[in-house]
């Protein structure tokens, strides 16, 4: 993909600005596969009917679970699908690190974001960084990524505190909820780039 990306995902959340109907996120996923981009479906609790459907419609690589999916549903859900699993942990203090390392086994990425008020409508995307130093020292198994108000000006940071290898970026590069900026986007990339 132009700039460097190596994942897009598409959000099939009917609360979040940013979801897109399957068949919409597989025309828009051609040209980034023939890129090699890897393509994720993110979503939350989902049911079986809509992992089936995103399946057949889009084939995504990967499926990023953003709700409260227990390491058994995870498991169940690469069975389900065939794609890798990403599984999010929503992370306020040390607690929540510790507790995301139970889907080590079973998730074929753990993704650390930020945990966002217990009256959000939404479990993610909310612009909001977390404790960083709160990761330090963990090792998953797997690659992982840091997700959660993550922006062109902090990735070269975010990369050097936490030594993750890799990032998550939605908000961060868009000019209004649920509208990304070409620019903005390109900026995190060489940002990342240059970490």
């Amino acid at each position: 993909m132009a700039g460097g990306a190596a994942y897009l995902g598409f959000m099939f959340f009917a609360a979040s600005p940013r979801d897109i109907a399957p068949d919409a996120a597989a025309r828009l996923a051609v040209s980034a596969r023939a890129r090699g981009v890897a393509i994720v479906a993110v979503t939350v609790d989902p049911d079986d009917a809509l992992l089936s459907h995103l399946s057949a419609s889009l084939a995504p690589d990967l499926i990023q679970l953003h709700g409260r999916e227990t390491p058994a549903r995870v498991a169940a859900v690469r069975a389900l699908t065939g794609a890798g699993v990403i599984k999010v942990a929503p992370v306020s203090d040390a607690s929540d690190v510790t507790a995301a390392l139970a889907y080590d086994a079973v998730a074929d990425h753990l993704m650390f974001d930020a945990k966002v008020p217990k009256d959000s409508a939404r479990p993610g995307g909310m612009g909001a960084r977390f404790d960083w130093s709160l990761l330090e020292g963990i090792r998953p198994q797997r690659p992982w990524f840091l997700a959660g108000g993550l922006d062109p000006w902090n990735a070269v940071e975010a990369i050097r505190e936490t030594r993750a290898p890799m990032l998550d970026v939605s908000s961060g590069v868009e000019r209004g909820p649920g509208v990304k900026d070409p620019a903005l986007i390109f900026a995190f990339l060489e940002a990342v780039r240059a970490a």
